[in-house]
C-alpha cells in the first residue's frame, strides 16, 4: 500500500464547504472556458451528489453560458424532460415529466433532487428573452432499444408514410422477442436466430439520407425533432450490437456502452455547434464513466470510458469526481429488486476516501492543478469506491473497489465525509422494467 499523503498537505489545499453549501468559486474558475464539464458521483443514490451537481450546473448555465445537460439516462425518457424544460409540454409538472423513467433503477432519475433541478431549469428557460437560446436536457445511455425504435417510426409517420412502413418492416426483426432485448441478444449472439444488424444500420442510413428534406419544414422545431429521431435510430443500431455482444464478456459490453454515450455526446455537441457556434455541455454520470479510465486499473483490461474519450477528443474539458466516506445510500441488493436505504460502511483504510476522511473536514473541494506537490502525492495508486444501483456491503472489497490514480483520473474532487440517501419520488416498484446488469456486481 502506498504511503498515505500527509493530512496537513491536503488540509492546506482544500476548499471547505461552509454550512452545508459548496464553495463553488474555485470549481467555476477551473471550468474557465471549457466546452465540457463532467460531474460524476460515487453512487447512484446519494442526495449530496445530486444536489451539488445541480448547484454547479446552475452556475455553469447562468455564468458560463452552458446550453445542455447530458445525463446517464435513456434518450426517449430524457427527451420528454427536454420538451418539458423547454415548455414544449409532455407533462405539466416536473414529476409528470419524469414519469416515463420506468426502467430499473427508477430512483436514479425519479427523485426529489432531479425534480427540483428540472423545475428550476424550466423556470430559467421561461425567464429568458423570447428568442434566446434555451437549455436542453438529454440522455446518453443505450438501453431503450424498443422504445427508441417506436419513436423512430412515430417520427416517420408524421413525415412520410412510406418511410414509416419501411422502418416498421425493418424493426419487425425484433418482434418475436417481444420486449426482451436480452433474449434477442442471446439468440443472435449464439447464432440461434438471424441478427437484425443489417436492418438497423440501413434504417439509420435511410433516415440520415432524408435529412435535408426533413430538416427544411418547420425551422428549429424540425431540426430538434429530426435530431431526436436520428439519435433514436443510432441508439437502436448501437443497442442491437450491445445486446448481441452481451454474452461475450464485461469489457466488450462496457466499451460498447461508453462508446455509445461518447458518440451521443459528440452528436449533441455538433447539433449545438450549428445553433450556437460553439457547444457547452454539462454531463452527469457515475465516476466510473466520467473519470479518465487511463488512470484506473480497468485500463489494463482494455476498458475505456466517456471521460477518457472526451479528454482525448476535447482539450477543453474538466472532469470532477465525488466521494464519500460513510452515510446512507438508496440502492438495491439485487438487480431489479426494490430500492432500500442502506448504510454505507466506512471506507477501507487503504482507500482515497479514507485519506480524505483523515483530514477532519466534513465537506470540501480539492483541485489538483497548480500544486505540483499535491498532484504528485495523489498520483499514487490506491483503492477507490464505486457504488452503483446495487450495494453489497457484505462483499465490499470485491464488489465496490478498484485501484485509481485520483489526480490523473479527475481534475477536481468534491468529498462529503458523511452523506445521505437520495429520496425517490413515489412510484410502484411493480411498474419498473429490468434488464440484465452489464456492470455486475456494482451496476454503474
Amino acid at each position: 500500500m502506498p504511503k498515505s499523503p500527509g493530512p496537513d498537505l491536503l488540509r492546506a489545499a482544500v476548499h471547505p464547504l461552509a454550512e452545508g453549501k459548496i464553495a463553488l468559486d474555485p470549481l467555476i474558475d477551473l471550468a474557465g472556458d471549457a466546452s465540457f464539464v463532467l460531474l460524476g458521483e460515487a453512487t447512484h443514490g446519494t442526495h449530496e451528489f445530486y444536489s451539488t451537481r445541480a448547484a454547479i450546473t446552475e452556475r455553469l448555465i447562468t455564468e458560463k453560458g452552458f446550453q445542455a445537460v447530458a445525463v446517464e439516462a435513456d434518450w426517449p425518457d430524457a427527451y420528454r424532460v427536454n420538451r418539458f424544460v423547454r415548455s414544449r409540454s409532455d407533462g405539466a409538472t416536473p414529476a409528470q415529466a419524469l414519469s416515463t423513467f420506468t426502467r430499473f433503477p427508477v430512483w436514479m432519475w425519479r427523485n426529489l433532487n432531479v425534480e427540483t433541478f428540472i423545475g428550476w431549469l424550466r423556470q430559467y428557460n421561461q425567464s429568458r428573452p423570447k428568442h434566446a437560446a434555451q437549455v436542453g436536457f438529454y440522455g446518453l445511455d443505450l438501453y431503450s432499444l424498443n422504445r427508441s425504435r417506436t419513436e423512430v417510426v412515430r417520427y416517420l409517420e408524421k413525415m412520410d408514410s412510406e418511410s414509416a412502413r419501411r422502418a416498421r418492416y425493418r424493426y419487425s426483426c425484433f418482434d418475436h422477442f417481444g420486449e426482451d432485448e436480452q433474449a434477442y441478444g442471446y439468440a443472435a449472439g449464439f447464432d440461434l436466430s438471424q441478427s437484425c444488424q443489417d436492418e438497423v444500420v440501413q434504417q439509420l442510413r435511410d433516415l440520415q439520407q432524408r435529412a435535408y428534406e426533413f430538416l427544411h419544414r418547420d425551422g428549429q422545431v424540425a431540426e430538434d425533432e429530426f435530431f431526436s429521431a436520428e439519435q433514436n435510430a443510432r441508439l437502436v443500431r448501437n443497442a442491437e450490437e450491445y445486446y448481441r455482444g452481451m454474452f461475450q464478456g464485461r469489457v466488450n459490453t462496457w466499451n460498447l456502452r461508453d462508446r455509445h454515450m461518447a458518440e451521443t455526446l459528440h452528436a449533441l455537441a455538433a447539433h449545438l455547434d450549428q445553433r450556437f457556434g460553439r457547444s457547452k455541455i454539462v454531463v452527469w454520470a457515475h465516476n466510473s464513466h466520467l473519470g479518465n479510465a487511463r488512470a484506473t486499473e480497468r485500463s489494463r483490461y482494455g476498458e475505456w470510458n466517456v471521460g477518457q474519450l472526451v479528454r482525448e477528443r476535447y482539450a477543453q474539458s474538466v472532469l470532477v469526481g465525488f466521494t464519500t466516506y460513510t452515510g446512507t445510500v438508496t440502492a438495491a441488493s439485487e438487480w431489479g429488486a426494490p430500492h432500500q436505504t442502506k448504510r454505507v460502511l466506512p471506507a477501507l483504510p487503504e482507500s482515497w476516501e479514507a485519506v480524505f476522511h483523515k483530514i477532519g473536514i466534513p465537506q470540501f473541494l480539492v483541485t489538483f492543478s497548480g500544486d505540483e506537490r499535491l498532484s504528485v502525492e495523489f498520483r499514487a495508486e490506491r483503492l477507490e469506491r464505486a457504488i452503483g444501483v446495487i450495494y453489497r456491503p457484505e462483499t465490499e472489497r470485491l464488489s465496490h473497489y478498484f485501484h485509481a490514480r485520483i489526480a490523473d483520473q479527475f481534475d477536481a474532487v468534491i468529498h462529503f465525509d458523511e452523506t445521505s440517501a437520495v429520496e425517490p419520488l413515489p412510484h410502484s416498484e411493480d411498474d419498473q422494467t429490468s434488464e440484465i446488469p452489464e456492470t455486475y456486481p456494482v451496476g454503474v
